[in-house]
């Protein structure tokens, strides 16, 4: 194998790869960009951690037919380390080492035999999904991050995505918050009903590969794996094998006290009184009245924290604890001006959307202070 190409031509696919390739391995070959030519001009590059695949291609090469496997990190680091304008050599030395020339540098690196290379094997998917990047990327943004980590309940460490008719639904809980959102397919193949699991790792990896591409993209599913095809990548992932909770059911359907308020007003009072929370619970007190909240907060060094803000409410008062954190993280995914607020008593969980929305809605817990 011979191949030269331009540095820009190799980085962005590199980039996708590399991400998804794990820096400790127990298997070295895990480690690997597998880099196959055809010898006219389709070069695919593939990495892969047995959980997530992510196979790019470049129609720039020129050179010799033939595959090898080179450290993606390493290869990774020269590539964006050489010249922007750097034209670039790969070329395999004999079974063990490969050596990469980009004007008067030079490197040898290790290689690993090809055949131990592994590949997510699918051939057959029972449904395909299709809707433009930038919409299934906007569901992804605005739930992901309520997605758990390393939670001992498997299942909630990873985003559900359900199709029902038309329509395509994402789902994230960590048990302590929810976010939902649903949006609409321009086609899918089949009417039956998909629930998938993602795992947590694909979901951030293809959030990252969708930020320059707004075309259409197709996202198929079998009862193991999803595949989603875009631009010049084709990604795909192992589900988890698991029940997610009745999200439904935790959506509360009776609040009967709603409240508006200036989302960036919000923000800022929310972010000035979590400065001084409890570092491990981040508690927030609201207490809302007529067309004004107050906020506090407090910690164990007696510590207190205080604002007041005008809202749009003329309810009876209420008392209610938030993590802070928690509704930080929903109000920088909302993108109206104004925020609702959908409360029951002290007890229950509060819903946070913007005004009507139905559609998109952000469930928090409430806590004891």
């Amino acid at each position: 194998m011979n191949i030269k190409l331009s540095r820009g031509a190799l980085l962005k696919p590199l980039t996708y790869v590399s991400s998804v390739v794990e820096k400790r391995q127990t298997l070295p070959i895990l480690s690997n960009v597998l880099i196959q030519f055809d010898g006219k001009n389709r070069l695919s590059l593939t990495g892969t951690d047995l959980e997530v695949e992510v196979i790019t291609h470049c129609e720039e090469a020129k050179g010799e037919a033939g595959e090898i496997s080179i450290n993606a990190r390493k290869l990774f680091d020269i590539t964006r380390a050489l010249p922007v304008d750097a034209e670039i050599t790969i070329a395999a030395e004999d079974n063990s080492k490969a050596i990469i020339r980009s004007g008067r540098s030079r490197f040898t690196v290790q290689t690993l035999p090809v055949d131990d290379f592994p590949k997510i094997e699918t051939e057959k998917w029972d449904q395909t999904w299709k809707l433009p990047a930038s919409v299934f990327k906007q569901a992804l943004t605005r739930t992901s991050f309520a997605m758990a980590q390393q939670d001992v309940r498997f299942y909630l460490n990873g985003l559900l995505l359900v199709s029902d008719k038309e329509n395509m639904t994402t789902v994230a809980t960590d048990g302590h918050r929810l976010a939902k959102t649903e949006i609409q397919l321009s086609s899918r193949t089949s009417d039956s009903d998909i629930q998938a699991i993602v795992p947590r790792k694909a979901i951030i990896e293809l959030n990252r590969i969708m930020d320059d591409v707004d075309d259409e993209i197709s996202v198929s599913f079998n009862p193991n794996h999803m595949r989603v095809e875009l631009d010049s990548v084709i990604f795909t992932s192992k589900l988890i094998d698991g029940r997610f909770p009745d999200y439904e059911k935790v959506i509360p359907k009776n609040q009967d006290k709603s409240l508006l308020v200036d989302r960036n007003e919000l923000q800022s009072t929310l972010n000035r009184a979590a400065i001084l929370t409890n570092e491990k619970f981040r508690g927030v007190r609201l207490i809302v009245s007529k067309n004004k909240m107050s906020v506090s907060s407090n910690n164990p060094d007696q510590e207190e924290a205080f604002d007041e803000i005008k809202i749009e409410y003329t309810g009876d008062d209420i008392e209610i604890g938030f993590n802070v954190g928690y509704m930080l993280e929903a109000l920088n995914v909302i993108t109206s001006e104004k925020v609702e607020i959908l409360l029951s008593d002290s007890n229950s969980s509060g819903t946070l959307r913007a005004p009507g929305d139905t559609e998109t809605v952000y469930i928090v817990m409430p806590m004891r202070l």
